[in-house]
């Protein structure tokens, strides 16, 4: 697996340096996290860390480090209701494996701030564009939503169109059973496939409950970084 990605990354840093030698910024990545009432104490630090032990696994690492001289620029948000989110990470570009460890030590002194209990995905995606449409000189912009329920709050997910972005997520639910009060992780990941994710090569990333949030993270981040390499040609 390890020696397949580098030979992948080698060929994409090949093409891509052939069809643009003067490329900046390939990807702005921003991840929203899901910090809603339906996640607890607990849950809150398993995602957060979680995401930092992600950006810290050595092929994320390598994926992130492909291009040179064509870096990726991340930010990080927070959000729950219309109106409710939080900045936990600015706009930094990832150069080297510093920036990388820089921004996890970043995210594990984050400590939880006192959010709104509802779930408002559609005014997530309008935060994520507008941030993402700062970043003018990048060649591609991708929002990254964690979330573990339905909207409830706001305008509709699938209301809001962001034909320039690609949307993705990270859906964590529990597995299907009988009596349970909320949805599954099967229906949930149906949800967002349905509503959420949109533009090219969207998709969505599945962790049956927050223990399993940084491997699927990290799942999640090949795959978006992967693609994205190889559409900079």
């Amino acid at each position: 697996m390890v020696a397949g990605l580098k030979a992948l990354l080698l060929a994409a840093s090949v093409v891509a340096t052939a069809s643009s030698a003067t490329a900046q910024c390939r990807q702005a990545l921003a991840m929203a996290l899901d910090v809603s009432g339906s996640v607890d104490a607990r849950e809150y630090r398993l995602q957060v860390d979680g995401l930092a032990a992600a950006l810290l696994h050595p092929e994320v690492r390598d994926a992130f480090l492909a291009l040179p001289d064509s870096p990726v620029r991340l930010s990080i948000f927070e959000w729950s209701g219309v109106g409710a989110q939080r900045e936990l990470l600015g706009w930094t570009e990832v150069r080297d494996s510093a920036d990388l460890s820089a921004i996890a030590d970043q995210l594990r002194l984050t400590q939880r701030m006192e959010m709104p209990d509802a779930t408002a995905l559609g005014a997530a995606k309008v935060q994520g564009a507008a941030t993402l449409r700062t970043q003018m000189d990048c060649q591609h912009w991708v929002l990254d939503i964690s979330g573990d329920g339905k909207s409830n709050e706001g305008p509709a997910p699938q209301d809001v169109r962001l034909n320039d972005v690609t949307v993705n997520a990270l859906v964590i639910g529990e597995p299907e059973t009988g009596g349970r009060s909320s949805p599954g992780i099967g229906e949930l990941s149906s949800y967002f496939n349905a509503y959420v994710i949109e533009g090219r090569g969207a998709f969505v990333e599945t962790a049956l409950g927050f223990q399993a949030y940084e491997s699927a993270m990290v799942r999640k981040l090949k795959r978006e970084l992967q693609v994205l390499i190889l559409s900079a040609r």
